[in-house]
């Protein structure tokens, strides 16, 4: 199935959808351009100098006592790492092929494997050359409270950099951009939003697509009933099994989803994007620093070269566990938006 590449045509009252959302990201990205290619390009090695010059000798109950009358450490998270030794990564168990989990449980994807590259620019920037790697597997509804609160240090899946959620956490540099879309049985007659209306559309709690079309269905008076799953394994069965009509999620996941399941023939993605989703991995925003590092490493990632061949690996070859490709090329959304790479959304 082809991955559609135009943008949405509905209007929604929300920032991140519809043809203005696109002209807006687009705009955007050429108003950043000169500043997104310096810091692209300009080398990390005031900061991360510092901190490798600093980070055997430095223990945390030293950054502690540097921190002023407040008590609070500046580097939380670079403190944890050095305490701990290690750098949990939180990841998905359904979100192909960005974060999921194979036939033995292992962790892997797309995602994952961005993460892989920056504990081991850590492991550099840092001189801590036995740092290591602990996973941690969260849900849609949790995956944020994790980063917040400390239990992981980088979540690694397909989470959208919005507005709203950056008033927790951070993002760095996006490594997906796509837009939420349908997926419905093959024999189904239902090609738009407007389709639904009497009919059963399910999506995953805690998501940015579910939030769309609750807003979507409101506004526009459409009587679809709006059903949320716990994960997105049990909303593609609700509409394999015919609990439901559809299923509203980020295009590029549903058709992961599908790859993998025992009869992909039986499911197609229909309908126009119903919003824009950058997706990018997140972290605090509390340790400027480490996000700078991890910042410079995606940077050097895109500008490399080396991102788009992890990205060619998950997308155009088969992977586990059915060794299916999913044949999706890199839209002109994340092409564009790489021509100048920054963690700045217009969203």
């Amino acid at each position: 199935m082809p991955l559609m590449s135009s943008c949405p045509s509905q209007p929604r009252r929300a920032a991140t959808s519809g043809a203005a959302a696109c002209l807006l990201f687009l705009t955007t990205l050429a108003a950043h351009a000169p500043v997104a290619a310096a810091a692209g390009t300009s080398p990390p090695a005031p900061a991360a100098a510092a901190l490798a010059a600093t980070a055997s000798a430095a223990p945390a109950s030293a950054s502690a006592s540097a921190s002023g009358a407040t008590g609070a450490s500046p580097h939380p998270v670079l403190d944890r790492i050095r305490a701990r030794g290690y750098v949990t990564l939180a990841h998905r168990e359904a979100a192909i092929p960005f974060s999921y989990v194979d036939g033995d449980g292992r962790p892997l994807g797309y995602a994952l494997d961005l993460c892989h590259r920056v504990v081991e620019s850590l492991r550099k920037s840092l001189n801590l050359p036995g740092l290591g790697e602990k996973y941690l597997a969260v849900t849609p509804k949790n995956r944020i409270d994790v980063i917040v609160d400390g239990r992981a240090d980088l979540e690694c899946g397909s989470t959208t950099n919005n507005a709203a959620r950056r008033e927790k956490v951070a993002f760095t540099v996006p490594h997906y951009v796509t837009g939420a879309r349908y997926a419905v049985r093959a024999d189904s007659p239902i090609g738009t939003l407007e389709q639904f209306e009497g009919h059963t559309l399910v999506s995953t709690a805690g998501t940015t697509p579910l939030t769309a079309v609750e807003q979507a269905n409101h506004e526009r008076m459409l009587r679809i009933n709006v059903v949320a799953a716990p994960d997105h394994d049990k909303a593609i069965e609700k509409v394999e099994n015919g609990q439901a009509d559809g299923f509203v999620m980020d295009d590029v996941l549903l058709y992961g989803l599908i790859s993998q399941r025992a009869h992909p023939e039986k499911f197609k993605v229909v309908g126009k994007f119903l919003t824009i989703e950058p997706l990018a991995i997140v972290l605090s925003k509390q340790d400027p620093e480490f996000k700078h590092l991890v910042d410079t490493e995606m940077k050097r990632l895109i500008t490399s070269g080396e991102a788009q061949g992890i990205y060619e690996h998950w997308f155009m070859q088969p992977i586990p566990p059915h060794h299916v490709a999913l044949n999706l090329p890199m839209n002109y959304l994340l092409k564009d938006f790489w021509k100048y790479p920054s963690d700045a959304v217009p969203f």
